[in-house]
């Protein structure tokens, strides 16, 4: 095919239309008319020679050729436009909207912050945030339909670019007073009070090893270290997300196991105590993942940079929680000697 026969507008909106699936939607964006885009579409079928999308009951479904296209042709149309000169991201006066794919704990330990943030920075800019538990993220993100997605993950595709925000391993939680806020937490104990942990997914979803894969990018599936469970440890309860922790717990003698920076959350605004594992779990990272073809975007670069002084704001330090409760497993052991 000889490019300089084809008008690159007719790219951007193929670009488009693959990103919404729908004609209507991507006419709005385009400020074109639904037949604009349909005229369009079918001069850049006559020239490359494919049906490109497919009409169904679900919206434009691309051909094999369309999904081939689809990553190079958005990066390269980011870069043209880095290259004619865009003006800078100014976040003052920015109308944008971004969308973040996190879960419930997520949102309650770094978004509730991050939205005071960028009130402050970008008051005209939107946040959307998405489940990241019930949706093919991997998919979500090549497809432009997601920005940045926040979570634990295992694999990361190199079509992925990605940055740590902390780590963090597990922690306890009970309601006040419960028979053993006063005191270190033993092993023993484990075997005398059920536990109540959070499941995004398990192997019925084919989770493997507390991870989810998808398109290569294995995202975490159990929000707890299951492996380390001490055998005599009784599950009683597994939960999909965490905002009912508080309310299962305060009628309950159970003690939940959950990441420490949302066990400290629920001590500090929750109504909760919090207390250290009598066993030692795994540390993990939480990272913030967007597609590589975002990776020069001056709005995204800004965004990644306003959740990265968020976050240390928040004051998270997995090794300082690590010898915290190696300091507590030792009193333990003290007093069980």
């Amino acid at each position: 095919m000889n490019l300089d026969r084809l008008d690159l507008n007719l790219l951007r909106v193929f670009n488009v239309v693959y990103e919404e699936r729908n004609l209507l939607r991507a006419a709005k964006r385009l400020n074109l008319s639904q037949s604009a885009i349909s005229h369009a579409l079918g001069r850049l079928r006559e020239s490359l020679g494919d049906d490109l999308f497919v009409r169904t009951g679900n919206g434009m479904q691309p051909t094999a050729r369309a999904n081939a296209m689809s990553a190079p042709l958005h990066s390269a149309l980011i870069q043209i436009g880095n290259a004619v000169g865009n003006e800078p991201f100014a976040p003052a006066t920015a109308e944008r909207e971004f969308v973040i794919a996190a879960n419930d704990y997520i949102t309650l330990v770094l978004v509730e912050r991050l939205q005071l943030r960028l009130q402050e920075l970008a008051p005209r800019i939107n946040l959307v945030i998405r489940p990241s538990t019930r949706i093919d993220l991997a998919g979500q993100l090549d497809l432009g339909r997601i920005d940045i997605a926040v979570g634990v993950f295992a694999e990361l595709p190199p079509r992925f670019g990605a940055v740590s925000l902390w780590r963090q391993t597990d922690a306890l939680a009970m309601r006040p007073g419960h028979p053993l806020a006063n005191r270190a937490v033993a092993l023993e104990d484990l075997a005398a009070y059920p536990l109540l942990a959070v499941s995004l997914g398990g192997a019925e979803e084919g989770a493997v090893d507390g991870y989810l894969s998808e398109r290569g990018l294995a995202r975490e599936s159990e929000m707890f270290d299951r492996a380390a469970l001490p055998e005599a440890a009784r599950l009683r309860m597994l939960l999909p997300h965490s905002l009912a922790v508080p309310a299962l717990l305060r009628g309950s003698d159970m003690l939940a196991v959950l990441p420490e920076p949302l066990s400290r959350h629920f001590a500090q605004s929750g109504g909760l105590c919090q207390a250290a594992l009598p066993y030692e779990a795994r540390r993990v990272q939480v990272q913030a993942v967007w597609h590589a073809r975002s990776g020069d975007d001056p709005a995204h670069i800004w965004l990644r940079g306003v959740i990265q002084q968020t976050t240390n704001a928040l004051g998270i330090d997995a090794d300082a929680m690590t010898r915290r409760q190696s300091t507590e497993a030792q009193i333990v052991q003290a007093h069980i000697e």
